[in-house]
């Protein structure tokens, strides 16, 4: 993957979920309507970890408890939650047939009116929008640790990067 030049790249190193979860907490902080963020890695990377923290973030920042049951989508490929603050539409396309699939889920509304979390985006080949924050998360030197390369493409996606500490 080319990454230009005026794209943020940050690296977290992560110790372990409560690391994953404060670094899904500090991008649901950040995130609006619009905001897409790509999830990639391996299986058991952590990919539906850091959407169920998000999520759950969201949730308090919206006047909940943060305990919503926050299914993977892997067999509904994708799970939507209301909130006050806006909602999150959260896709899993492992088993995503075509890329023009995703439109039968609803990819394009969840684009313009919800913040959106893709695990296994390259499904989307072309479709993925060109402005996001990608977020790469590979095993670490222990068992819960992991590391967390991200990078903010366009406007939307180096803002979300941005507000990460470096």
């Amino acid at each position: 993957m080319e990454i230009p030049d005026d794209s943020v790249r940050r690296d977290v190193a992560l110790a372990g979920p409560q690391e994953t979860a404060a670094l899904a907490a500090t991008l649901a902080k950040a995130s609006r309507p619009g905001d897409v963020i790509a999830l990639r890695g391996d299986l058991g990377a952590g990919k539906t970890a850091f959407a169920r923290a998000f999520i759950r973030a969201r949730e308090v920042m919206s006047g909940g408890a943060g305990a919503t049951e926050v299914p993977s989508p892997t067999f509904t490929l994708v799970q939507t939650y209301q909130m006050p603050i806006g909602d999150v539409w959260h896709f899993d396309l492992y088993r995503l047939d075509r890329s023009a699939d995703a439109y039968e889920l609803g990819l394009d509304e969840a684009m313009a009116e919800g913040i959106v979390l893709i695990e296994w985006p390259e499904r989307l080949g072309s479709l993925l929008p060109a402005d996001r924050l990608d977020i790469a998360l590979r095993f670490g030197d222990d068992e819960e640790a992991r590391v967390a390369a991200m990078i903010g493409f366009g406007e939307r996606g180096r803002r979300l990067a941005e507000s990460v500490p470096a």
